[in-house]
């Protein structure tokens, strides 16, 4: 059971207070992004707490996620719920248009999507209002303090799971220390993904009795979707040529895989490049650059294939899954600057892709550091060593083959099953077939 809870910190007092006032702006402004992302009128709403979507009459775990990696391992965390509680619905948040798009292509039985709303009074009250959830569970990094305590005072049990914390978000919390210990008081279970994020949340106000380290838990999300059909075009259409893709590449990062790619294409005239951006909707942004790199391109989103391109710009979502399958080399970007942190490796491990990254993975450097050490994954710092390792491998089979077996392995022995934390989750948060 949670304490009995402290009086409102002033800070928060304030905080509440100044989103109030400000709704109006955020609110065009969401809604403005929303709209250039084409997500439907008749969805705009939920923002402000205003459901598109009716309450199911089962009882109902919430379950947010800030955006399409977290959503994913959200599908995977439903799943093993759904097992274990039957009657239960699910409600899954976010806040990005790209993971609701996702979400659409994949969402599970008895499960809807809502985007999570402002963390203004008004919206939060309205959407709480609405879908009267049984249990709440956060994952990852976002914190919203009305939301949390909301839900708090209306005694919904929480949970933070895979949690990961900046350096500079902790910073900005130890300044008001009531408010971010407040914010941290509803959840009953805060499993860390490494032991800095741990020491993180013991530093912001957490309770020690209810911090543990888990491991980073996309290790555990299920393999991406691969769609047979597309992969069988594709491979026709590479008609057997050697093949790399750069993936959930960031600004800045696609003029050095080009120009890595440029360098192998000197001895490997018939290579092609997947490229994959994080945000597809750079497409056309990303179109350019590789015009400007003068290098022939075939274009996803325009239903074009590969055949003599040399680029194969996969602007889609949700085909990631496919790409992995037919690049034995998988380069994964958000690496190569500092501002990211990297992205998930055992999406493409365990696809059996030998995995390539740049030096800055803050967020999975509990994850790399093994990996590489397995051998199925080298760090790379510049276009240069990016083109000799991708050479390397490309030109020793045999080295390519153990790299890929390694990843795979390793992706295999971390992708333990969820079930143990997803009794734990039902302990925690009295879930029950005789919730109401």
């Amino acid at each position: 059971m949670s304490p009995p809870r402290a009086a409102e910190p002033l800070s928060l007092t304030a905080y509440r207070w100044l989103t109030s006032a400000l709704l109006p702006f955020f609110l065009r402004s969401v809604t403005r992004k929303l709209r250039e992302a084409q997500v439907p009128e008749a969805r705009l709403g939920e923002k402000d707490g205003r459901p598109s979507l009716p309450r199911p009459s089962a009882p109902l775990v919430w379950l947010h996620a800030a955006s399409v990696g977290e959503s994913l391992l959200v599908l995977t965390l439903i799943g093993k719920l759904a097992e274990r509680l039957p009657g239960h619905e699910f409600l899954i948040t976010s806040g990005t248009a790209t993971s609701a798009a996702m979400l659409a292509k994949r969402m599970p039985p008895r499960c809807r999507h809502q985007f999570a709303p402002l963390d203004a009074p008004g919206p939060v009250r309205r959407f709480l209002d609405h879908w009267r959830p049984v249990a709440g569970i956060f994952v990852e990094s976002e914190l919203w303090p009305l939301l949390l305590t909301e839900a708090d005072k209306r005694g919904i049990p929480m949970a933070l799971m895979n949690a990961r914390l900046s350096e500079r978000s902790v910073k900005g919390w130890s300044r008001f220390p009531a408010a971010s210990a407040r914010v941290l008081a509803p959840f009953r279970m805060m499993v860390a993904q490494n032991a800095q994020a741990a020491e993180n949340l013991l530093t912001m106000g957490g309770d020690p009795e209810r911090v543990s380290t888990g491991g980073n838990l996309k290790s555990t999300s299920a393999p991406l979707p691969v769609d047979q059909a597309v992969l069988a075009r594709l491979n026709q259409s590479l008609g057997g040529r050697p093949v790399w893709a750069a993936s959930s590449t960031h600004p800045g990062e696609e003029e050095i895989v080009l120009e890595a790619h440029r360098a192998l294409l000197a001895k490997r005239p018939d290579l092609c490049m997947i490229l994959v951006p994080r945000h597809p909707e750079r497409g056309d942004e990303v179109e350019n650059l590789v015009k400007s790199a003068g290098m022939a391109q075939a274009r996803r989103s325009k239903d074009e294939w590969p055949d003599a391109a040399q680029v194969y710009l996969a602007d889609t979502l949700g085909e990631t899954g496919t790409w992995y399958a037919a690049a034995p080399i998988v380069f994964l970007g958000g690496s190569l600057k500092p501002m990211i942190g990297g992205h998930n490796p055992f999406e493409p491990a365990q696809a059996g892709a030998a995995v390539l990254t740049g030096p800055h993975v803050a967020n999975f450097s509990e994850t790399f550091a093994p990996l590489r050490a397995a051998g199925g994954a080298l760090e790379v710092s510049d276009a240069q060593a990016l083109a000799q390792a991708i050479s390397r491998w490309l030109g020793d089979p045999d080295r390519l083959a153990q790299a890929r077996s390694a990843a795979r392995h390793f992706a295999a022995e971390r992708g333990a099953s969820l079930d143990g934390l997803a009794d734990q989750l039902c302990r925690a948060l009295d879930l029950g077939e005789t919730d109401a």
